[in-house]
């Protein structure tokens, strides 16, 4: 890993009391980035409450437009609604800031960024960059090296989503529904509108007029901006599964050069945090168990999709952490990113950049 400049940072953490939040400050300690203060901040101060980093406790501090007074970085993953107001308050201050919701991801001049993918789009940043939806992150890697060899021609992705994304809320209901069904007593939903214990929900976010969700909506336009591809055909369904960590994605590729499975599974071999576990033989494919608490997108079951003729298709199967790489390792990584690169200030302020 490239050395990072060694500044002594102050990095806030907005959201930092909910399950990204806090995941974001484990991977902030497990990369070692030269941070001198830790700022966590929250929706509302809880007198007492603190975060564990770097060996002492940090106070929880209430999140607002003052407390991001010298703040070098600041991660974001309290909703869009808290970005939209503190966002801009952190830049007028000073801060980058790396944004997990959805409020910046598709304003144009936001770089919208996955490490692997896209990096160089970070350096035009203005004072935010967007980190992505969970499962456009992992579907972006693959695609990548797909469309750098032989190009894209239609995507169709399935995704079946950990309960993990939608927060704690949802991780307490799932686990209440699953002792109720042990005691035999009926399973009661508020998060979602139908239980998730034992069952499957196609239906994450708010319906659109065009039937699709607004999760569906986010896959197609997000991955259509960091593969830069404007006008990739591609489609998608959201489904919500009874799983705590890790999204899982069933995707068929049109391709507009021929590949056979066995190239491809050499080609995903050679893409940074791709790892290809594909042994259907001996019941190896990527697993969600297997990938929480990873930070690598797993690939696996590929194969020729038989309904393409003349080679152009392929069929696999991705799986990823939703709270790592989906969420709080890739802003991490972002961090580093502009770290290692001299990119902390914005474009219109770096020497030799015209405002």
């Amino acid at each position: 890993m490239p050395q990072l400049q060694q500044r002594p940072l102050t990095v806030a953490v907005v959201g930092a009391t909910g399950v990204v939040g806090q995941t974001m400050i484990t991977v902030l300690a497990e990369r070692g980035l030269p941070i001198n203060e830790l700022r966590p901040l929250a929706s509302r101060r809880v007198p007492g409450r603190e975060v564990t980093y770097g060996g002492r406790a940090w106070p929880v501090l209430e999140a607002r437009p003052e407390a991001f007074e010298d703040v070098d970085i600041a991660l974001f993953s309290a909703g869009s609604a808290v970005s939209a107001q503190l966002a801009p308050e952190a830049v007028a201050r000073g801060s980058l800031v790396i944004d997990n919701s959805a409020q910046f991801r598709m304003t144009p001049g936001v770089p919208l960024v996955v490490v692997e993918v896209n990096p160089d789009d970070a350096l035009d940043h203005e004072g935010i960059i967007a980190n992505p939806n969970c499962s456009t992150m992992q579907l972006t890697l693959p695609l990548m090296a797909l469309r750098d060899a032989v190009g894209l021609e239609r995507v169709v992705v399935d995704t079946y989503q950990a309960v993990g994304g939608t927060g704690a809320d949802a991780i307490a209901e799932f686990q209440a529904q699953i002792e109720a069904h042990v005691a035999g007593r009926p399973k009661e939903a508020s998060v979602y509108p139908h239980p998730i214990a034992f069952n499957v929900v196609p239906e994450i976010d708010t319906f659109l007029d065009d039937g699709y969700s607004k999760e569906e909506w986010k896959v197609i336009h997000e991955s259509r901006k960091i593969l830069h591809l404007p006008r990739l055909r591609l489609s998608c369904t959201a489904v919500r599964v009874p799983v705590f960590v890790s999204h899982s994605e069933a995707v068929h590729v049109e391709t507009q050069r021929p590949i056979s499975a066995d190239e491809a599974r050499q080609l995903f071999a050679t893409v940074p945090g791709l790892l290809v576990i594909d042994e259907p033989s001996a019941h190896r494919y990527p697993l969600a168990t297997e990938a929480a608490g990873r930070d690598e997108v797993f690939i696996g079951r590929i194969r020729r999709d038989a309904s393409m003729p003349g080679g152009h298709g392929l069929a696999f199967w991705v799986v990823s952490d939703n709270l790592r790489k989906g969420a709080a390792t890739n802003a991490v990584q972002i961090a580093q990113l502009v770290l290692e690169r001299g990119w902390l200030a914005p474009a219109s302020r770096r020497p030799g950049r015209v405002a």
